[in-house]
């Protein structure tokens, strides 16, 4: 079980907003809509994106590497340097 599982259809719901909210995106692009309120809509999904990655960190972490640590200091270190990578992925984007 990941750590979003009780979380999911909460995500899912976020993700299928953010879905639509690029879909219209798209539809603005299409009938030539002023290019500042494009960004302003591009900037708003971005952020959409940024608060489901961020709960997904944090279930991540409060559940994946906390379990591995409980089982053994190696497999917890493993965990949270995928965390970290993961961040900075997150970060670099």
């Amino acid at each position: 079980m990941h750590g979003y599982t009780s979380d999911k259809d909460d995500y899912l719901k976020r993700l299928r907003r953010i879905e639509g909210q690029v879909r219209g995106i798209a539809r603005m692009v299409d009938e030539d809509t002023y290019c500042i309120d494009v960004l302003t809509q591009i900037a708003a999904v971005t952020k959409a994106l940024q608060a489901v990655s961020i709960g997904l960190v944090e279930d991540h972490l409060g559940h994946c590497v906390v379990d591995a640590a409980r089982r053994s200091p190696e497999e917890g270190d493993a965990k949270v340097r995928e965390a970290a990578d993961a961040i900075a992925r997150l970060v670099r984007s």
